[in-house]
């Protein structure tokens, strides 16, 4: 009888735990896939393909100082396991600062920086790990980017035309800065100037800590930086 008994338990402990890993993994995919639904697109341009055809303008067209204007947008996509479930997390800010110089149809400078801590997803308790553990926005409250080399933009095409660019930059996150490569898009519209693309970011790099939380979220061990600045000429 007590044998009996003992194996009845052992049978109701199981199945507990069965029901209470459908219950964690069911209301995980639940939350992710209806609840939360689909993580916010890349940023990018909007225009079609560039036909590689230039315009009549010349590039006093657009020499000058070109600051960051209002629909700016930097942020994180970073891949992560929810308690076995595929996410994409994505924090964004469009609290951003800077401005680039154009002359004799080259980008001469240009320096971006952005606060940390308005860099904001749609979970506060992930916000709260990464100004905190992650990257310690009160210890480096502050990232930047800033351009390296010139960039030489040859024949200006039509505005609407997207054309692609190659672009080295000094990025500074945690207190860690590194030179990284990358490409980037731009667009000139009517109104001013929009340039966007991701960088990736391997988090050792920058002595990042891992994202992953206690076993219960883990992550790759990189991400990307996204970006779609637009411009105004100052």
């Amino acid at each position: 009888m007590a044998r009996e008994r003992r194996s009845r338990l052992r049978w109701w402990l199981l199945g507990g735990l069965v029901v209470l890993a459908a219950v964690v993994f069911g209301g995980t995919w639940l939350y992710i896939h209806v609840i939360e639904g689909p993580a916010p697109a890349p940023l990018g341009l909007k225009s079609g393909p560039s036909s590689g055809h230039a315009s009549a303008s010349t590039t006093d067209s657009v020499a000058g100082t070109w600051r960051v204007a209002s629909g700016s947008v930097v942020g994180y996509r970073v891949n992560e396991v929810l308690a076995g479930q595929n996410n994409v997390a994505v924090g964004r800010t469009s609290d951003i600062t800077g401005s680039l110089t154009i002359s004799r149809g080259t980008v001469r400078t240009a320096t971006f920086s952005v606060p940390m801590d308005t860099i904001k997803s749609d979970q506060s308790g992930r916000d709260a790990q990464f100004n905190g553990r992650i990257m310690e926005t009160s210890t480096y409250p502050t990232g930047t980017l800033t351009l390296t080399t010139p960039i030489a933009l040859g024949a200006l095409p039509a505005p609407g035309v997207i054309r692609t660019y190659h672009a080295s930059a000094d990025i500074t996150l945690h207190g860690q800065t590194r030179r990284v490569t990358f490409r980037l898009a731009a667009e000139r519209t009517a109104t001013g100037i929009e340039v966007s693309g991701s960088i990736p970011i391997l988090f050792a790099d920058w002595d990042i800590g891992n994202p992953g939380f206690a076993g219960f979220v883990t992550t790759q061990d990189h991400g990307l930086l996204e970006f779609l600045i637009k411009f105004s000429r100052s």
